[in-house]
């Protein structure tokens, strides 16, 4: 074994070794549709180009949709039990909405016309909001997640790291499947998907799932489950080729989600209403059920896009990719969890967007890149009551978003060893917000369907009217540069050191009490600066593989939603919204991703995340700085995971196959909800096991699969709501992941 590989050899048997149980081998699995260049490579597309996972010189997990379904992976949330240092759960009191953190950079509260701190992308379209984001595992060929700073090769800047859910693109020969499931709670799932060319130069195709599950717990006033789910989507493509060097894709894709409405477990007694605690921590009291239409969850998506690529020479091609997208979604919120119809909040999100983005690739010998143009037109609008006693507090948000941006990053091969990449983009935003805030005598609100007048007194500041009625305009732009240097040692170890900025603009609080000067300022845009050393590695004729990145990053003017209970200058209790912007903060980690085969039928992988997160200025409500009291939220110090993958040729029925078995472990260590410790609600660290046994027919055409799904029975809190005080009935909530499930597959090909 040669010197320069011994540090790779100690550091693999560290990461492997730490995770004795075995977990998913998701982060090397071989995408369907890659071109191996060596046994074990997988080509992904993370720097606009196909590359494989060894030559690419940014932290990157590529997890393939096979791998996702032969381990019975539900929806993109399962990316974070495999992903260092990556965080990914259901937001609270929703079925649908995305809480996403990337390396300690992310928000948990959807708040209207927010940008979130992690990028989420359809088929290269920037999701503008979390809302109908938490994407059902169907039809989808990968998904890569990259850490860091993007923008310079991406549409949408991003400040903590991307995340590219890839669907499938449609054969050259007539396909159909279809996949079945049954498990616990009586989920019963149907998939189905298909191709068909029409000719030589056109193809059509799509998917259809109808995915159902019974709840996990029960609604103990109206009777409904908690916890279930009822969804349909589909997906349609149209895929044109005129000619080889010309490809136009159009494709459009729906989500309708008639769920029951989530309420969250109380964590203490209510005060109006002292029932004991639930035994089941998917159990609630919430009574909201009087405000019709929205007395029911119900979440619409939908969106378009046109994808035309044009390969001009051996050395250009040029590609536009143009969207529309859409979503509502109308829920009630039970903030007490309790039958009274106290703090109770029907509330409607929709959000629009249009983006339009151009881009030129350049492939040479020793010179490739991307230039690009973004532009996105967004919209976003929610209203909501809370409803305090006999007092309906309502709030209406509306933020538009405008945005445009050019980009770049060229790499150029100094030597066959020695690469130099150096990229950029500058960032304007302009975002505008009318916010309306009153209160209403009885409940609900005029805009829920009720009738009581307006006890809002309007507040003069400066001659101008500003409550219950805002407006307000900020623009921010931003130079964010990356640099990347790049050694391959040999064909078998690349060695890398980048620096890059993000950039995420400011905003105003679509909930804010508006009577404060600061609130009316709006909350300032936050920057960050990542400096990251990274090694990819391949022994023992590839089947050792160890990807590895140290990395420091530099957060300034760190934006923080929040939600507070307040009292007006006329005794009347009130609910708003802040966002506080923390002076600084400091991130430094370590990132572990391995896979080994040790034979031709057992293959080992794994993955540790280490992650030092912690403030170092946060000014407080006094002026003080109170940094040494506050922690990053959502954000484990240790995540980890291992997995093994044993196969074995097995025939079924007379039928040639081989069965899978599986097996997985992932670890998360402590985590808070909030920037301040919530014992309550603050989360210990807990392991999450899960196994699958798979047969799949030697000729592909079947697959057959046992699924289960945090076998241990873990309760574990993955969101909550924090409200302690009397005047709002001492109301802690707390939302759970997942118990344990039974799940089995069936799934065929023709």
């Amino acid at each position: 074994m040669k010197n320069r590989h011994l540090w790779t050899f100690l550091l693999t048997g560290a990461a492997l070794g730490a995770f004795a149980p075995v977990g998913t081998p998701t982060a090397f699995a071989q995408t369907p549709e890659a071109e191996q260049s060596r046994d074990g490579d997988i080509v992904v597309t993370a720097r606009r180009r196909e590359e494989t996972l060894i030559d690419v010189p940014i932290a990157v997990t590529a997890i393939s949709g096979e791998t996702l379904e032969e381990t019975g992976a539900v929806d993109i949330t399962a990316i974070g039990q495999v992903a260092p240092n990556v965080t990914l759960e259901v937001s609270r009191g929703t079925n649908t909405t995305l809480t996403a953190f990337i390396r300690g950079v992310g928000q948990q509260d959807p708040v209207a016309g927010f940008e979130q701190g992690v990028g989420l992308y359809l088929d290269d379209v920037y999701l503008n909001r979390p809302q109908a984001a938490v994407l059902d595992i169907y039809d989808v060929e990968r998904v890569e997640v990259l850490r860091g700073p993007q923008g310079t090769l991406y549409g949408r800047n991003t400040i903590g790291g991307a995340i590219k859910y890839v669907t499938k693109r449609l054969s050259l020969e007539p396909e159909l499947r279809v996949r079945g499931a049954y498990g616990s709670y009586n989920q019963a799932d149907v998939v189905v998907s298909g191709s068909v060319p029409l000719g030589d130069t056109l193809r059509v195709g799509g998917a259809f799932a109808k995915l159902a599950r019974d709840g996990f717990g029960t609604n103990l006033t109206t009777g409904a489950d908690n916890y279930d789910k009822d969804v349909v989507a589909g997906r349609v493509s149209i895929e044109f080729e005129p000619t080889s060097n010309l490809l136009f894709r159009l494709s459009g894709d729906m989500t309708e989600d008639k769920s029951s409405p989530r309420q969250g477990y109380r964590l203490v007694p209510s005060i109006v209403q002292p029932n004991p605690l639930l035994p089941n921590r998917y159990d609630t009291y919430a009574g909201i059920t009087n405000f019709a239409p929205f007395s029911a969850n119900k979440v619409s998506a939908h969106g378009v896009q046109l994808l035309a690529e044009w390969q001009v020479n051996d050395w250009l091609t040029v590609k536009s990719i143009t969207a529309q997208r859409e979503d509502d979604t109308e829920t009630p919120i039970d903030f007490d969890s309790t039958a009274a119809p106290t703090f109770d909040v029907p509330a409607r999100y929709t959000n629009e967007q249009f983006s339009q983005e151009f881009q030129a690739s350049v492939e040479t010998d020793r010179f490739s890149g991307v230039l690009g143009y973004y532009y996105l037109d967004a919209n976003a609008f929610n209203a909501f009551d809370v409803i305090l006693t006999s007092i309906s507090s309502f709030t209406l948000g509306d933020v538009d978003t405008k945005t445009w941006a050019v980009f770049g990053e060229f790499t150029y091969d100094v030597t066959d060893q020695l690469s130099v990449t150096l990229g950029g983009r500058y960032t304007e935003d302009e975002r505008s917000a009318v916010v309306e805030r009153e209160l209403f005598l009885g409940t609900p609100s005029p805009y829920f369907g009720g009738t009581g007048g307006s006890l809002t007194v309007p507040v003069i500041v400066d001659g101008e009217e500003v409550v219950p009625r805002f407006e307000g305009t900020r623009q921010d732009d931003a130079f964010t540069p990356r640099v990347i240097v790049a050694y391959k040692v040999s064909d078998d170890l690349n060695l890398y050191a980048s620096y890059s900025e993000g950039f995420k603009g400011g905003g105003f609080d679509p909930r804010g009490n508006f009577a404060n000067p600061d609130v009316r300022e709006g909350f300032l845009p936050e920057k960050v600066k990542s400096y990251e050393l990274g090694a990819k590695t391949s022994l023992f004729d590839d089947r050792l593989q160890l990807n590895s990145a140290v990395f420091r990053a530099d957060y300034t003017d760190v934006q923080i939603p929040g939600s507070v209970i307040i009292t007006d200058s006329n005794g009347n209790t009130n609910f708003v919204g802040t966002v506080t912007n923390a002076g600084a903060a400091e991130f430094t980690g370590v990132e572990l991703e391995g896979a080994l085969s040790v034979t031709d039928a057992l293959t080992l992988s794994g993955s540790l995340g280490y992650l030092d997160a912690s403030y170092t200025e946060f000014i407080g409500a006094a002026g003080t700085d109170i940094s040494d009291q506050r922690d990053v939220q959502n954000t484990p110090e240790w995540t980890g995971n291992a997995a093994a993958n044993y196969t074995l040729p097995l025939d079924l029925g007379g039928r040639e196959g081989a069965l899978s078995l599986i097996g997985s472990a992932a670890y998360r260590g402590d985590s808070q909800q909030f920037e301040f410790e919530v014992p309550l609600l603050d989360q210990p660290a807990f392991w999450l096991y899960d196994a699958s046994i798979v047969w799949t027919a030697a000729d592909g055409v079947v697959r057959l699969g046992v699924h289960g799904k945090n076998l241990s029975d873990e309760d574990y809190i993955v969101s909550g709501y924090n409200f302690a005080g009397a005047s709002s009935d001492n109301s802690i909530l707390a939302f759970y992941g997942n118990p344990r499930t039974v799940t089995g597959t069936i799934d065929i090909r023709f």
